[in-house]
């Protein structure tokens, strides 16, 4: 563990550098329970200020590099609907979305947003709070810790993640207004397949119904897991001149795992593909 690694995290809060210590212990099955019984949890403060603020500098200094991401799909991320279902079915309403992308690559080594992805007390944290025996770094060269950039007007749009577990990501910095990170748990299986019930549930959320609906509040420097194969969820349009930072962690089930090369062409740029 180096001095920047142990600066970074909050460790009076969130006591996870020593897997033996009952604080830990606690602290995992507090967020385990939390993940469980409403598909998210909240780690608010886990980033030092300081360290956070740092975190932006450095993004700011690459916003030059950023990948601007335009599209409308739908909430299975598909860009065309399903002809061979009915209208109104989920599939066949397609949203609008955009953002910028700064790809891990952008991000040297000593850089704080790699040195905190690569901590391996924080991948064993998370590892025991979702239930994995063990998370692996991804060896994407672009998708590891990326940053997602909104500025004014941007927004996700109502989506599914993909067949990933679980979603880990780190607010940098909130947007003056807007950019509320919203989340409709339980909305397809496990199997990542809609039935009956969740079917009518998910078709209540993309028509505007947040009767079912949660708004997870977020400040700078909180870190949140969500279970995003399973949950729908989107950030709402961002308003004012502050962007709104968010950083994306992608951690592995297995080693050795490098993500679909037009999946990244897509979504960091023409530039992944000459890179091959």
């Amino acid at each position: 563990m180096t001095q920047s690694q142990k600066s970074i995290v909050n460790l009076a809060a969130y006591p996870i550098a020593d897997t033996k210590a009952p604080a830990r212990a606690q602290t995992v099955e507090r967020f385990r329970n939390e993940l469980e019984s409403r598909q998210y949890c909240v780690l608010p403060g886990f980033v030092l200020p300081e360290m956070c603020d740092q975190l932006v500098k450095e993004v700011r200094q690459r916003l030059p590099n950023a990948y601007g991401n335009n599209s409308r799909r739908n909430c299975y991320l598909q860009r065309q609907g399903d002809s061979t279902r009915p209208d109104d079915h989920p599939s066949n309403k397609l949203f609008d979305a955009s953002y910028r992308m700064l790809a891990y690559d952008l991000f040297d080594e000593g850089s704080l947003l790699r040195s905190l992805y690569t901590w391996e007390p924080l991948r064993a944290f998370v590892a025991d709070i979702v239930g994995a025996e063990t998370l692996h770094l991804s060896e994407d060269p672009y998708q590891p810790a990326n940053v997602l950039c909104y500025g004014p007007g941007d927004r996700s749009a109502w989506h599914f993640d993909s067949t990933s577990a679980f979603t880990m990501t780190l607010m940098l910095q909130a947007a003056e207004a807007g950019g509320d990170f919203m989340i409709s748990p339980h909305t397809r299986n496990e199997a990542g397949q809609d039935d009956a019930g969740k079917l009518q549930k998910l078709r209540s959320v993309l028509d505007g119904d947040e009767t079912h609906v949660v708004t997870v509040p977020r400040e700078p420097g909180a870190l949140v897991i969500f279970r995003g194969c399973t949950s729908v969820h989107c950030v709402s349009p961002v308003e004012g001149d502050t962007d709104r930072l968010m950083a994306v962690f992608v951690y592995e089930d297995e080693p050795g795992v490098i993500g679909d090369p037009e999946v990244n062409r897509t979504v960091y740029g023409p530039r992944t593909a000459l890179a091959q």
